[in-house]
């Protein structure tokens, strides 16, 4: 299984190099369409591909695939599981995640970029006996984003979630804030702050606290960029120690 895993992952990444995209630094031919969990107001635009791998704790790897299908219009899948990379057997998600996601409104002068759409994509382990994600999808969502020259670009990200399928604990509507700062042609910093207001009634997860992420995204050429991510800053996490390490690698094409 984890060969077919492996193998399809970097068939996905085979062909021509041409046209490769880039969504980092002051160079970015594509907008950031996720800060850690939660997303932005970017899409992909028409006719360009998108395909990811996140490495994270117990093992775990996720592949997702996205397309622009116009530049307002895109969809994607993903599946993965824990217990991947290592010895004993993966624990796959219980269901692949799908992502549809639409632009309301371009971004003007004064008034932000608006996107509304649905992820069923949470982040780390699935857990079967409480049939949600460690960080819970997006669900439905309305994102904002508002990009300013400064020293580069300066990019704001607000948004309102609530994730239906992971409701049975907790099914608050969730608010979320988020901040890019591009360093340079191909590096760009983000922080993210997760209201968690969805998830603060577990026995097992949010303190109540919100969950504070950072990371930086390098593009690498060719069409790659890699991200490295620090998350749960503040240990709203029950279950982890205040620091939880990933990272995801990009590849961004047009067809």
């Amino acid at each position: 299984m984890i060969q077919n895993f492996v193998l399809a992952f970097f068939l996905l990444l085979s062909p021509a190099l041409l046209y490769a995209q880039s969504s980092a630094g002051t160079h970015a031919t594509q907008e950031s369409r996720y800060l850690f969990n939660l997303p932005t107001a970017g899409t992909l635009k028409r006719g360009v591909f998108a395909l990811e791998g996140w490495f994270f704790s117990n093992g775990g790897a996720m592949v997702s695939a996205s397309v622009g299908v116009s530049d307002k219009f895109s969809f994607g899948l993903s599946y993965g599981a824990t217990n991947l990379i290592g010895s004993g057997t993966p624990q796959w998600n219980r269901l692949p995640g799908a992502m549809v996601r639409y632009r309301i409104l371009e971004e003007e002068l004064l008034s932000p970029a608006l996107m509304i759409g649905f992820d069923s994509q949470g982040r780390g382990r699935f857990i079967d006996s409480l049939n949600r994600y460690e960080r819970k999808a997006p669900g439905f969502f309305l994102a904002a984003s508002k990009n300013f020259e400064f020293l580069g670009y300066l990019t704001w990200h607000a948004g309102l979630n609530y994730s239906i399928l992971e409701a049975q604990d907790d099914g608050n509507l969730n608010f979320y804030i988020g901040l890019e700062k591009t360093i340079g042609a191909d590096l760009t910093l983000y922080v993210q702050y997760d209201f968690a207001f969805n998830d603060d009634r577990s026995e097992i997860f949010g303190r109540g606290s919100g969950f504070l992420d950072v990371g930086l995204r390098l593009s690498l050429g060719a069409g790659f960029t890699i991200e490295m991510n620090l998350s749960n800053l503040n240990d709203n996490f029950r279950s982890l120690s205040a620091l939880d390490r990933s990272f995801r690698l990009e590849f961004i094409q047009s067809f």
